[in-house]
């Protein structure tokens, strides 16, 4: 389509948002970064910087393995391809998400499967998930979409009585906290993002962490040595198909200067999002999205707000945009977010019978639109958020913002 252009991303995606709010750019370094960056430089490449970040992270998150990635799309691709399912096996995912949720899923030829959300809210539940399980079901994929964390324990007792291995994208959750545990360990595995508009903002990168030794091994094989062995006399085998997902030793740098303060800026976003939700929340007509009780620690990535169409004069969309004029950068609606309707490779595989939607190796037909997740959908068309909301916030940033909400909010009532 002629309007269409390209997709960008990072430093790029936000340079043109201006506002009277702090947008993460230009990110907040760890005082140690450009020191760490010295020492891969100066070792002539021959740093173990990957191996220290890896260390770090696993430490701080009390895991066995972290396994170094360049993105978050990697690590979550490493990880389908290291389970080694089969074509056609269905994954059930978060339908609202990004895509670098469901890449790995596609790459892998598996087939993802979108239940809706709980009502009022951008994440799915055990009740949504448990209709779509099937005996061609293997695995459930939570997103902890905004920061906020599934409600896991009802996840794992339903993966169990089923035999499913439930994993987790903590993309937009690092060090967030559900009843007091970090996101990230409470699947068989998780995936993390430390690119750069992201709440531990590197230049780019991400990562997998397990504590399953087979699966932190394999991930390694398929995910970093290309599915290579070597072989005495002979060099490497390529005994499956592999990626070259390795982390850089100057992202690792960056990385690791990042952990060191991002404990800090996570438990100041917490409190920043919650003061700022309970001050949107005494306006008529917008809810802002409701942080569960299970939430203990809430890595706010983004805030998010839901407006009642029925109370004011204009759209969401008009309503954004006039936050984003009145000074808020980078407020907007996202109905992007909905997997099955911006996926639409995936709604012509399907309609088609592409492979893996042919039977075989697909069980059933399926299809992809709005209508998959019809309570996701009608969400999404009322929801507002900012990607800007960052560890830069003060008390006072929270309370200039609740007062244009307001302003916007009066200005277009009923």
């Amino acid at each position: 389509m002629a309007e269409d252009r390209r997709a960008a991303w990072g430093y790029q995606a936000h340079q043109d948002e201006v506002g009277k709010l702090p947008t993460p750019f230009p990110r907040t370094m760890g005082p140690n970064a450009l020191k760490y960056v010295q020492e891969v430089v100066e070792s002539g490449l021959a740093s173990d910087m990957f191996g220290r970040f890896e260390r770090a992270f696993a430490e701080a998150y009390g895991v066995k393995h972290c396994i170094a990635t360049p993105g978050c799309t990697p690590a979550l691709a490493t990880l389908a391809a290291a389970f080694d399912f089969e074509p056609g096996d269905e994954i059930i995912v978060s339908p609202i998400t990004d895509y670098g949720t469901v890449q790995g899923l596609v790459a892998e030829d598996y087939i993802p499967v979108f239940p809706d959300t709980a009502p009022g809210t951008v994440n799915i539940s055990a009740a949504t998930i448990e209709p779509l399980i099937t005996d061609r079901t293997r695995a459930i994929l939570c997103v902890h979409k905004t920061g906020i964390p599934c409600d896991m324990d009802p996840i794992n007792d339903l993966a169990a009585q089923h035999g499913l291995i439930v994993y987790e994208d903590a993309c937009q959750a690092v060090f967030g906290e559900y009843k007091g545990r970090l996101c990230g360990t409470l699947g068989h595995a998780a995936g993390f993002s430390f690119d750069s508009e992201k709440t531990m903002g590197s230049d780019v990168g991400g990562c997998v962490i397990t504590e399953d030794d087979d699966l932190a091994e394999r991930i390694r094989f398929i995910g970093q040595s290309r599915g290579a062995r070597q072989r005495e006399g002979f060099g490497r085998l390529h005994t499956e198909p592999g990626y070259a997902y390795r982390m850089p030793h100057c992202t690792a740098a960056i990385c690791l200067a990042q952990l060191e303060i991002i404990q800090d800026q996570v438990a100041h976003r917490d409190r920043m999002v919650r003061l700022l939700s309970e001050l949107v929340g005494q306006i008529d007509g917008v809810t802002p999205l409701p942080i569960p009780d299970f939430c203990t620690v809430y890595s706010a990535w983004m805030f998010g707000m839901s407006i009642d169409p029925a109370q004011f004069t204009c759209s969401a969309d008009e309503f954004g945009a006039q936050l984003a004029e009145a000074g808020i950068p980078g407020a907007s609606t996202a109905r992007y977010y909905l997997m099955p309707e911006a996926c639409t490779f995936l709604q012509r595989r399907a309609q088609e019978g592409r492979y893996p939607y042919s039977m075989p190796p697909a069980a059933r037909e399926y299809s992809y639109d709005e209508r998959t997740c019809p309570t996701a959908h009608e969400f999404l068309d009322t929801w507002i958020r900012w990607s800007t909301f960052c560890e830069k916030y003060t008390e006072e940033h929270c309370e200039l913002a609740a007062s244009i909400v307001r302003e916007v909010a009066d200005r277009n009532r009923r």
